[in-house]
């Protein structure tokens, strides 16, 4: 460990110190490290100490970085996200980052980081690191739309996968954890949708016209079609139109998410789009997940024999809720909806 590494630390240290005049003290000299970091290894450092910490002042610092000192930020959440052991980790803090909206999010397009995150949720077969992955997408398709250009056919693949594992449960996952995901792959829906209607349309007609996928489509996505008006691009738009870059060069991020919320015929489903944005962005201590009413959702029979609702995760004792909540999320159907989902 050099020098600088471990004046970080104990900076750090200092930093999550129950005495505030320390934990003064260390501020501002640990946002000059950062500042003047030239090869990383201060800003790694940090990264290293919220996945062991989840430190809600590394969390801070890390919400600081600015161009170009994003570049080795990328590089290490992409190097944390492609490790099992620290994926969950590297996913909860991209989603705290990119929900504050940083000036360097449109990099993430052209970065590893996504490629990434797509093999994840394409792969992955923890069901809490696909609910705070999914989430994480959700939050960030707005703000990279040119990305569906170059992998439109990967988002629309991971959609598939998380209907398709919803409705399946190969794993046997508590109930608790499958209202989680289907509320996931709802507010996926609702982001593909409403972004891309013409061509996740025609992938919808194709994927789900086969044998194999029915029931999926039967439990699954028919009741997520049923609660979407037309989008008025399925009558004037074309698929090589919403998928051109330049599309999109008028738009904000909430005018994105604000169109994705008009063809929702759900009645929480624009409330909670905008709260998302609209919300200032201060950090969210995520809440400890409720009591959930189960007696109204369909996946409740399927996986009658799953276990216990309160089991945890095989990655740890983290709930989906603590993971993904900083990412924001979207309400579902009301035949799946809970009375007390943290969306």
């Amino acid at each position: 460990m050099s020098r600088e590494q471990a004046s970080i630390s104990e900076l750090l240290l200092s930093l999550d110190s129950s005495e505030l005049q320390e934990a003064e003290r260390a501020r501002l000299p640990a946002c000059m490290f950062l500042l003047s970091d030239k090869g990383g290894a201060v800003l790694s450092s940090v990264v290293e100490y919220y996945l062991d910490s989840s430190s809600s002042q590394a969390l801070l610092l890390l919400s600081s970085i600015r161009e170009p000192h994003h570049k080795v930020l990328l590089e290490k959440l992409n190097e944390s996200v492609s490790r099992s052991g620290t994926r969950l980790g590297a996913l909860t803090l991209l989603g705290h980052l990119i929900r504050k909206q940083p000036p360097w999010v449109h990099h993430i397009s052209r970065s590893p980081l996504l490629l990434s995150l797509l093999r994840c949720l394409k792969t992955d077969s923890d069901v809490v690191v696909l609910i705070t992955g999914v989430l994480v997408l959700v939050t960030l398709l707005p703000m990279i739309p040119q990305a569906g250009k170059q992998h439109i056919n990967d988002f629309f693949d991971v959609f598939g996968r998380l209907a398709s594992r919803s409705c399946k449960n190969p794993g046997h996952e508590p109930v608790a954890h499958l209202v989680h995901l289907h509320a996931g792959t709802y507010s996926l829906f609702h982001r593909l949708y409403g972004m891309f209607p013409c061509s996740f349309i025609s992938y919808l007609r194709l994927h789900y016209s086969m044998k194999e996928n029915l029931d999926t489509f039967q439990e699954v996505v028919k009741p997520m079609l049923e609660h979407v008006r037309v989008h008025p691009e399925l009558v004037t738009g074309t698929q090589d139109y919403e998928l051109d870059p330049s599309r999109w060069r008028c738009y904000e991020v909430h005018d994105i998410v604000i169109e994705c919320s008009r063809v929702s015929l759900d009645p929480l489903e624009s409330s909670c789009e905008e709260d998302i944005y609209s919300s200032s962005c201060s950090l969210i201590t995520p809440l400890p997940l409720p009591h959930l009413d189960l007696t109204c959702s369909p996946v409740t029979d399927a996986v009658s024999s799953s276990g216990d609702s309160s089991t945890s995760a095989s990655s740890g004792n983290s709930t989906p809720s603590e993971t993904a909540g900083c990412c924001g999320g979207s309400s579902t159907p009301q035949r799946w909806r809970s009375r007390a989902l943290p969306w």
